[in-house]
């Protein structure tokens, strides 16, 4: 059985399920919030940190630890503005965290920077929804987005925007998406067909399939004979490596799927792990990375700085300070209108920018396997506005 990636739909359901205080529960988050937020304290910005520094989960030390040592370093790096950075162990609990989310923000802190998943995220912005302090979490899970709650994790909108624009642009305008029967499989198939409603792509078959190994193997010739009827010259994967991704690159043209004829594309990295890119079946196929040169100037500086190459969820422990330092320098305040009026960040991948509905938007280039390789077709642009986004 393949690993489930755990979304919900909103902060208060994530909060029911986790059963939080009953007087947590009863906050309710705020509203979008039009209006900016209050001056920061003259030159300097308090941020407090949350993090699963003692979580105990495979992993979690390792990932804060980067989080805060990309975050350190950004904040190094900025002129015109100091920014304090405070550390909160949230222990990779929801309840804690919301504890001192609301210890920080009694301390001062101008804005919050974490948690790292989406249930403590979502417990967060509600813990502090009424001291008008927002919360850049780490999470990608746009369930949460909203009000005072912002996501900095690379999207599933965002890549089928560039993915499905581009392909569109190269004439691969008939695309069938296959995805799994299930929350993350739901949340990645709307996110291809918005994309394809924004574009001039058109979706002539979305193919579900059961979470699992027989699931995959049972759906294969369904999915080769949705191309073929509906005349698709693209397909759509949502999986990732550690799911149905090497099945599907072994078992479709294995079962006739013509992978000239048929672009396939893929809604997640197919460089990780690097022995992806030497499966068959993808060949020739499509996915989005974040910009290579704005990448490896990030982790060639993180190195430098700190003897070791970063975790990969360690830039955004950088493109949060990032943000909050640059709409500082500029803004003087911190307020949702202000973290969202920029026309895009120098982020440890490439230009993002905040958007009103908390989620984000991201630069991002288009790569191509080739010869068990990753060869990038389509640069990620130097700034938001074209490309698709």
């Amino acid at each position: 059985m393949f690993s489930a990636l755990r979304l919900l739909r909103n902060p208060m359901r994530l909060l029911t399920l986790l059963g939080l205080t009953a007087v947590l529960a009863a906050c309710q988050v705020a509203g979008p919030r039009g209006g900016a937020g209050p001056r920061v304290g003259g030159q300097t910005v308090q941020v407090a940190m949350l993090l699963p520094i003692s979580s105990g989960q495979g992993g979690d030390a390792v990932i804060s630890q980067s989080l805060e040592n990309a975050a350190r370093m950004a904040a190094a790096e900025l002129t015109g503005v100091t920014v304090e950075i405070t550390v909160y162990d949230t222990a990779g609990q929801s309840a804690q965290a919301a504890s001192v989310a609301r210890e920080a923000v009694q301390a001062g802190a101008d804005i919050i920077v974490g948690p790292l998943r989406s249930d403590a995220a979502a417990a967060v912005g509600v813990a502090v929804a009424n001291s008008n302090v927002n919360v850049l979490s780490f999470s990608n899970n746009t369930e949460i987005a909203g009000g005072n709650v912002f996501v900095l994790g690379h999207t599933f909108e965002n890549t089928a925007s560039r993915m499905v624009s581009y392909g569109a642009a190269q004439g691969r305008n008939r695309i069938v998406i296959a995805h799994a029967q299930n929350l993350a499989g739901e949340v990645a198939r709307d996110a291809v067909l918005r994309a394809a409603q924004a574009s001039s792509a058109t979706v002539v078959g979305t193919i579900p399939y059961e979470f699992s190994q027989t699931g995959v193997i049972n759906v294969v010739p369904q999915i080769v004979s949705a191309v073929r009827d509906n005349d698709a010259n693209a397909l759509m994967l949502t999986s990732d490596s550690s799911g149905a991704l090497p099945f599907f690159a072994q078992l479709l043209p294995e079962n006739g799927l013509d992978t000239e004829a048929v672009r396939v594309m893929g809604l997640t990295r197919w460089d990780t792990p690097p022995q992806t890119l030497e499966l068959s079946g993808l060949q020739g196929g499509w996915f989005a990375v974040p910009d290579p040169q704005a990448t490896d100037a990030f982790n060639a500086r993180y190195a430098a700085a700190y003897g070791a190459p970063p975790h990969i969820l360690g830039a955004l422990g950088y493109d949060a300070i990032r943000a909050v330092g640059e709409t500082a320098a500029s803004a003087g305040r911190l307020g949702a209108a202000d973290l969202t009026a920029s026309s895009g960040f120098q982020g440890a991948n490439g230009v993002f920018r905040l958007l009103g509905d908390g989620t984000n938007e991201r630069a991002m280039a288009i790569a191509q396997v080739t010869q068990n390789q990753v060869a990038i077709v389509d640069p990620a642009p130097g700034r938001l506005g074209g490309f698709g986004f």
